[in-house]
């Protein structure tokens, strides 16, 4: 393995029974940075992340993270990641001090450096003043913090974060995402799954798109973008009467479907490979139309994932509902 890789598989596959939830899973991870794996509910997402932290054994293909192979030395790698998963493992009985007093006793440290461990995770997740407070008491986003707390009572060279933002506030999302960032500048290389395009542009380095088991893209979010190879072109003329003939000028310039915004001086349309927005622009002022403005943007996420696949990344089908179901009978 590539000593700057953190992950390396090959064809990785898992099966529930008839279902094929990771279909041949390629993925080559750096060292460093936040590393997006990015599709919808079943996609496969969760399993081949289970599979890489070595909490479900693959029924095919091969593996090393952080140089060490999935199958003949899970222990090495458990050693040195940790997992964050869709669902706290906490107790929820006992306050979030006493958590993470647990979690490094459980790690093997003495109880006063549990304890003190403890408080500075909880200081460091600004959850100081919940500390002695039971977690049942906690909103949806503390508790999500203190999950996250608990998987760096030691610091691990590789953090698996499974969706760690799913179902809580956007004020505490954003937190999180300051949070996620902050371990990274410490050292700590992130593989974070995510249904969330937004998320998946803010934080990545790099992103595979999975879809029904197999990654269907990978690259840059600027690369994804640009692999679509489509763009929006909006133009706005000075004299809104000006407006059908900006029109036909850029259909016949583009040969693409020209849109009228509500804005009653506004038009746009989609820009797509090979076609130049320079030549629609010199039509439009070889015309006579004065324009006021004009502006061309990448496609967003959404719509990159929507060419990729055919479908919104939060539509989800019952059959690809049973990936999701079966990967909670494999915990």
């Amino acid at each position: 393995m590539d000593a700057e890789l953190a992950v390396e598989a090959h064809g990785l596959v898992k099966r529930f029974g008839a279902t094929t939830a990771v279909d041949g899973i390629d993925l080559l991870i750096p060292r460093g940075g936040i590393y997006g794996v990015l599709g919808p509910n079943g996609a496969g997402k969760t399993t081949a992340l289970r599979m890489l932290a070595t909490l479900l054994k693959p029924d095919g293909g091969s593996a090393r993270v952080l140089g060490h192979d999935v199958f003949t030395d899970p222990q090495r790698i458990r050693e040195e990641v940790a997992l964050t998963g869709q669902f706290a493992s906490l107790d929820e009985d006992l306050t979030g001090l006493e958590n993470l007093v647990l979690l490094g006793r459980l790690y093997g440290f003495q109880a006063a450096a549990a304890k003190a461990r403890g408080l500075d995770l909880l200081e460091a997740f600004g959850l100081t003043e919940a500390a002695n407070r039971q977690v049942k008491k906690y909103s949806g986003g503390m508790r999500r913090r203190l999950d996250i707390a608990g998987s760096l009572i030691v610091t691990p060279k590789l953090m698996f974060l499974d969706e760690p933002t799913t179902g809580i506030d956007p004020r505490s999302r954003n937190q999180m995402w300051d949070i996620i960032r902050t371990l990274v500048d410490g050292g700590t290389t992130i593989l974070l799954t995510t249904q969330y395009l937004e998320e998946a542009d803010q934080l990545a380095n790099r992103l595979a798109v999975i879809d029904h088991g197999r990654v269907i893209a990978e690259g840059t979010p600027g690369q994804l973008k640009a692999q679509v190879g489509s763009g929006a072109l909006t133009v706005r003329v000075i004299d809104p009467d000006d407006r059908p003939r900006a029109e036909a000028v850029l259909d016949a310039a583009l040969g693409v479907d020209v849109v009228r915004e509500s804005d009653p001086a506004a038009l746009s349309t989609t820009i797509t490979a090979g076609q130049s927005p320079a030549k629609a622009l010199a039509a439009l002022e070889e015309a006579g139309l004065e324009i006021e403005s004009f502006a061309l943007g990448q496609p967003s996420l959404d719509e990159v994932f929507l060419a990729l696949t055919g479908k919104p990344a939060e539509e989800r089908t019952p059959a690809e509902s049973h990936e999701s179901a079966a990967t909670q009978e494999g915990r």
